[in-house]
């Protein structure tokens, strides 16, 4: 009337509805309230039942969220119980589902040529015309749909959102001619396998970009520790002069009794063209590891062959204190920092016996070995802690070895990679110090560690924006 939209319920006055409707539609259309297609509204039982291996489909949310049946978590209760159910509502074909609790809102059309019963946290809608149930449904699930569901949930705080059966009838959407309504149908079934295949891309690109910086910064990783992010400079100390330098810092170390002797140790050299591997007296061709080629003055070697010490923390758990020692365990760097923020605590006295075998000093490197393992962290700080053993130290001279190049080198490809193969076990996973200590690496010369750590670094900030 007078070209706005008005309502007439009951024996009352019409109102006008005009703040209430969204758009405009076709002059063949007609806005309704989806209460006036429904013959039925109902719910699924309210108790829940006893729960069988075997007997009647029980569907719930979880069943019908998704946008279509999926029996992957089905339950099932007994013929007998399924008979007292369906005295109350029994969905048949053509019924229209509805997510009330929960997710809300995801309706889908009952197309199953089997009996089956329903809990509470699905609505039940039956049209008055069975040739209604696709473009109710497609209404349901549309923006407008949606947009109706988000205004009149009710709920949240520490209750589930849900939309009362009350409040469905109310729903306003527009209805087209029948024919009309097949057209639309049958429109929209020729683009649904588009909308899947663009919500696949959607979210692979989503996923894409969401981790793009992390994916950047491997590949960057990787460059650098094939030699390849900085020029060589011919002029740099070969690593295998360096390598020389660090074994026979670790023999007089052996000799002063300071550090225990390798019966492991290993040295890995090129001959005729090919990598070879001297471990126990023992020579192996090792071709088969060498992942890729690196320049002439880096070598390869073991993570254990340029450590003076590689331990873990300790294996029995400590009695914990309220005030004392920082006890460190994998919770605290799996962050990829040293947190102390929720460590627990021992005695000074705990902590002296467990640090004459596992010392963490300024400079060291703890190295995350059980659950989340594979994690780098610099020791920053020279504040005493204690470890357990989730976590293992790594020392070295720093003279040799630049700690900011080692973080580098274990977060590439290169180590992960390593780390993902040896960590064993079900549950809690461990990545065994043999394993750790027998890592292949790739080390440059000394001066060379630092430039490739100043030029990953000045990426960075430019990683970081992306």
């Amino acid at each position: 009337a007078d070209n706005l939209p008005y309502e007439k319920v009951g024996k009352n006055e019409p109102v006008c509805i005009a703040d209430e409707i969204p758009f405009e539609i076709p002059d063949t259309w007609e806005w309704v309230r989806l209460g006036s297609l429904l013959s039925v509204i109902s719910d699924g039982t309210h108790k829940t039942p006893h729960y069988v291996s075997e007997g009647v489909p029980f569907l719930s949310v979880q069943n019908i969220s998704s946008g279509k049946f999926d029996f992957t978590k089905i339950k099932y209760i007994t013929q007998e119980e399924h008979q007292k159910l369906i005295e109350r509502i029994k969905p048949q074909k053509d019924d229209i589902l509805v997510c009330r609790i929960g997710t809300l809102g995801k309706a889908i059309k009952c197309t199953l040529d089997f009996e089956f019963s329903i809990f509470v946290s699905l609505g039940l809608l039956r049209p008055v015309n069975a040739s209604l149930a696709d473009y109710l449904v497609f209404a349901i699930n549309s923006p407008l749909g949606d947009r109706w569901i988000q205004d009149n949930k009710v709920g949240g705080g520490t209750h589930t959102y849900k939309i009362n059966l009350v409040d469905i009838p109310r729903m306003l959407i527009p209805i087209p001619p029948l024919e009309e309504q097949k057209r639309i149908f049958d429109k929209l079934s020729v683009f649904e396998p588009l909308f899947v295949e663009y919500a696949t891309k959607e979210n692979a690109l989503y996923t894409l970009n969401s981790s793009f910086s992390n994916l950047l910064k491997k590949s960057i990783l990787q460059e650098a520790v094939q030699g390849k992010l900085i020029p060589q400079d011919e002029n740099d100390e070969p690593a295998s002069v360096l390598l020389e330098r660090i074994r026979a810092e670790k023999q007089a170390l052996v000799k002063a009794g300071k550090i225990k002797k390798d019966k492991n140790e290993s040295v890995i050299f090129r001959r005729d063209n090919s990598h070879y591997e001297k471990l126990n007296g023992i020579e192996r061709c090792i071709d088969d590891e060498i992942p890729f080629d690196i320049p002439e003055n880096w070598c390869w070697c073991r993570l254990g062959s340029i450590l003076t010490k590689l331990s873990d923390g300790t294996h029995s758990t400590p009695k914990y204190v309220s005030a004392g020692v920082p006890f460190i365990s994998v919770k605290d760097v799996s962050s990829g920092n040293l947190n102390f923020d929720n460590c627990k605590f021992i005695t000074p006295e705990e902590h002296n016996e467990l640090y004459s075998r596992c010392n963490p000093e300024y400079g060291d490197i703890l190295l995350t070995k059980v659950g989340t393992t594979g994690i780098p962290v610099i020791v920053n700080t020279c504040e005493q802690f204690s470890l357990f053993v989730s976590v293992a130290l790594l020392k070295f001279n720093q003279e040799f070895v630049y700690n900011e190049y080692l973080i580098h080198l274990i977060n590439s490809p290169l180590v992960q990679k390593q780390a993902e193969e040896n960590t064993r076990g079900v549950g809690n996973k461990n990545w065994v110090m043999r394993d750790i200590s027998n890592t292949l690496i790739a080390l440059p010369p000394l001066s060379e560690q630092h430039h490739i750590v100043a030029a990953y670094n000045s990426l960075l900030p430019f990683i970081e924006q992306l």
